[in-house]
């Protein structure tokens, strides 16, 4: 049994997700392991990681209209904002998601289903560097 592990720093471009999973293959391949997990974990509270459909971008799309929707900026309520409007709706949106993921693979290859991918989501208007730790488990 074997454990690798390495942070990498991911530039996003403000809001929405964008795929990770070739970062995965990469780490996996890396490792010189052919079967275990690989797990991800993001070190931020206004950014997740969700696993989506990665063959049509307007499933991603819906999926983040959808989460302005329901998660508004410029809400009188929240008392959060000092880092603006996208403050305190990005911080939920994290909460509503998740912050790690935890992925088996085999034959080098996360064992993901036929239209799956893993995107990291960055929830803040502008861009910010996100820090990622990649864990690889196996033989």
């Amino acid at each position: 049994m074997s454990v690798s592990q390495s942070t990498v720093s991911i530039g996003t471009h403000g809001k929405g997700t964008q795929e990770i999973t070739d970062l995965l293959r990469s780490k996996i391949l890396e490792s010189e392991c052919d079967v275990g997990t690989i797990s991800v974990f993001c070190h931020h509270t206004s950014c997740s990681l969700v696993l989506m459909e990665n063959a049509d971008p307007s499933a991603r799309r819906d999926l983040e209209d959808w989460m302005e929707r329901i998660v508004p900026e410029n809400d009188p309520n929240f008392t959060h904002t000092y880092e603006g409007p996208d403050d305190m709706p990005s911080h939920i949106k994290m909460a509503l998601t998740r912050s790690s993921e935890t992925i088996p693979f085999s034959g080098g290859h996360p064992l993901l289903g036929t239209w799956q991918g893993l995107f990291l989501w960055e929830h803040r208007s502008r861009p910010h560097q996100r820090k990622l730790t990649i864990t690889v488990v196996g033989d």
